[in-house]
């Protein structure tokens, strides 16, 4: 018998939100327990809300958690930072439960004041998890724990590094015991809500970030431009890489084609891993220096257009 058949069944929503760089993404993943959310060094890598589905038993029921992972939240600048931030608080909207992620190596949070005020005004149940704790001084953790407690916004605290899987397993535990019974909104093999035509895109972006670091800005995507299936079962994939400068093109191409080529085989080899079919990828640069502002874009990857 599956899971949910052995026990009654259970399933709510949670929204991960946090500053740029908190690694709500990372918490995400580890929490399903495969990756569903791209990841990288670099701020703001996640640009829209994504579903990660994870399953969680208690003592009497089979626990769906909807994970809803987020932009950072930040204060935004241009289009695309105010849709981001924007996309952010409404997958915020009608949780069971909130976690704000933290990176707990920082020592002051200025830049969390405005999210505090906002969480006090709103009635979802709030959990603090205070990540990246295997780069922290214990003395410090309990000095930056004590100082949220204080604030006597959040139901608990949770001390977790996402990267290694300390703690994660306690919070899914806690999670799991506070979503309300109900039937499963996906079914039990479902682990995301993406599309395989923009996790390929995701997986791209997320090996563009990787490759390139701080030689490109943050200024770039990928788009799709074909997927299909093959007669073999192989998979063709076409996409752009649209960055703002023609100033740029050299950087991603790289000298002879190496850099393209490279960022096209680690992406190759990941989704291969993913999608468990062999892959054929197809990268080429476009420039469009107002690509930001184009409306297609946002549809593609699920923001709403903002003014």
């Amino acid at each position: 018998m599956s899971l949910s058949e052995q026990r009654a069944p259970a399933c709510g929503l949670v929204s991960v939100i946090g500053a740029p760089n908190a690694g709500k993404s990372t918490l995400v993943n580890a929490l399903v327990g495969q990756k569903v959310a791209i990841v990288s060094a670099k701020a703001q890598t996640t640009r829209a809300r994504l579903l990660g589905i994870a399953l969680a038993e208690t003592e009497n029921t089979a626990v769906q958690i909807v994970l809803v992972d987020t932009p950072g939240i930040f204060a935004p600048r241009r289009r695309l930072d105010r849709a981001m931030v924007a996309a952010a608080w409404e997958g915020a909207q009608a949780a069971d439960a909130v976690l704000l992620v933290v990176d707990a190596r920082k020592t002051r949070h200025e830049e969390l004041e405005p999210v505090l005020e906002t969480l006090r005004l709103r009635p979802e149940r709030k959990l603090l998890v205070l990540n990246k704790v295997d780069q922290c001084v214990k003395e410090r953790l309990l000095i930056q724990a004590q100082d949220f407690a204080a604030l006597d916004l959040f139901e608990d605290i949770f001390f977790v590094s996402a990267l290694t899987g300390d703690g994660v397993g306690a919070l899914k535990a806690h999670l799991a015991g506070r979503m309300p019974p109900g039937p499963w909104h996906f079914p039990a093999d479902q682990v995301s809500d993406a599309s395989e035509r923009l996790l390929a895109c995701e997986i791209t972006r997320e090996q563009l970030y990787r490759q390139l670091h701080d030689e490109l800005p943050y200024d770039s995507t990928v788009r799709p431009e074909a997927y299909r299936t093959r007669g073999d079962g192989s998979i063709e994939i076409h996409q752009q890489i649209v960055i703002a400068r023609d100033s740029q093109k050299a950087i991603v191409l790289g000298k002879g084609g190496a850099r393209i080529k490279a960022i096209g085989a680690a992406a190759r080899k990941e989704l291969a891993a993913i999608l468990g079919v062999p892959i054929h990828l197809f990268l080429h640069v476009k420039v469009d220096e107002g690509w930001a502002d184009a409306k297609e874009i946002y549809e593609e990857i699920g923001l709403d257009w903002v003014r």
